[in-house]
């Protein structure tokens, strides 16, 4: 039962990898297929998702937090659970490149023009799949040493550009109905719904996961996503905010201390690099569970690095325009699909498995 971690530190390890994504992903298409109403959808989506949290909340305690994988080959028996298990964490590593697809993008969009994204893919993946080849308390240490400037360098942006910002841009409310906002819940929930790969890191967590913390952790996202995007459209309104391909980057160039202090947004690089690095070295590690290689260096080179630097590989080929609309238009609605499906599936073999004699 070593390296156990605190409920703290899932808090924490949930606002970086999850709130990387609520803060940056998710915003581009919400404001796209919204606009300024899209505020509401992800308010809506937090209220909506409530009523879940009771599900992971039900698997802990029903599990009693022992180990997940263990517990399916158990009920299902190893070869089943072994199917599952992969299926599973075959899909985590696509959630994980489509992420690094992302930030390889956004660098070489903004700072790093002349440099090859192969080069940055090399890099980046090699540094992810060493965090990914440690433990859980490794990496909540790592997350809790980054995730103080993340913070401090967020709430910089967000005071020092109030003296820019135009709340009457937010108005007229549902300026195109009640549809536009109720399809746009789909994006923010897509983030909110990761908090169940928490299960499978359950029995490294030092106390009892209840509904309370992960009312918080949704609290805490919400946060997270109603900040840049209220801020891109009080910033630059419904229509530039939205032809904008990194809002949360854009509010950067806003900031300016006095007359002589400007072009801060280089802080932005530490922000965007180390919340992909936690996330996608997280996600990384909870497929070297789910495939029980965890802390096995070399199985971990062999299985998973292959195939995610393939994967990887395969979307930056993809033109930036077509990524960003199948990002948009199908991968975040699927995912939450697949893994609000995956928590139900998960709530009726744990059931089925209490009933057993």
């Amino acid at each position: 039962m070593g390296h156990l971690i605190s409920i703290l530190h899932v808090i924490l390890l949930a606002m970086t990898f999850i709130g990387l994504k609520n803060h940056v992903t998710i915003i581009p298409p919400l404001l796209i297929h919204v606009g300024r109403d899209g505020w509401i959808s992800v308010l809506m989506a937090a209220l909506f998702l409530l009523p879940w949290l009771f599900v992971p909340s039900y698997l802990h305690k029903k599990t009693n937090q022992e180990n997940l994988m263990e517990l399916l080959k158990q009920t299902l028996g190893k070869r089943m659970a072994n199917m599952l298990l992969v299926g599973f964490g075959l899909i985590l590593i696509i959630l994980a490149a489509f992420t690094m697809r992302e930030v390889l993008q956004w660098i070489n969009a903004t700072f790093l023009t002349e440099t090859p994204v192969f080069i940055l893919l090399i890099i980046y993946t090699v540094l992810c799949i060493l965090l990914a080849c440690t433990n859980i308390q490794t990496i909540v240490i790592a997350n809790a040493f980054t995730l103080f400037g993340v913070v401090v360098f967020g709430f910089f942006v967000a005071i020092t550009n109030l003296q820019v910002k135009d709340y009457n841009l937010l108005r007229p409310f549902f300026e195109h109905g009640y549809e536009p906002v109720l399809k746009g819940m789909i994006y923010p929930a897509s983030g909110f719904v990761e908090i169940i790969l928490f299960l499978f890191i359950q029995h490294k967590i030092h106390g009892k996961m209840r509904t309370i913390h992960y009312v918080i952790i949704i609290g805490i996202l919400t946060s997270l996503t109603l900040g840049p995007y209220i801020g891109a459209i009080s910033e630059f309104g419904p229509v530039e905010a939205a032809s904008q391909r990194y809002p949360a980057y854009e509010e950067w160039g806003l900031v300016s201390i006095g007359r002589y202090i400007e072009h801060l947004d280089f802080l932005s690089i530490y922000q965007w690099l180390t919340g992909v690095f936690i996330r996608v070295g997280f996600i990384l590690y909870i497929v070297t569970l789910l495939f029980n290689i965890e802390r096995k260096t070399k199985k971990i080179w062999t299985r998973i690095f292959p195939f995610f630097f393939i994967t990887c590989f395969a979307l930056i080929l993809i033109d930036d325009q077509t990524f960003t609309n199948i990002k948009g238009n199908y991968v975040l609605p699927i995912t939450f699909y697949l893994l609000f499906l995956i928590s139900l599936i998960l709530t009726f073999i744990i059931s089925k498995r209490r009933e057993l004699p």
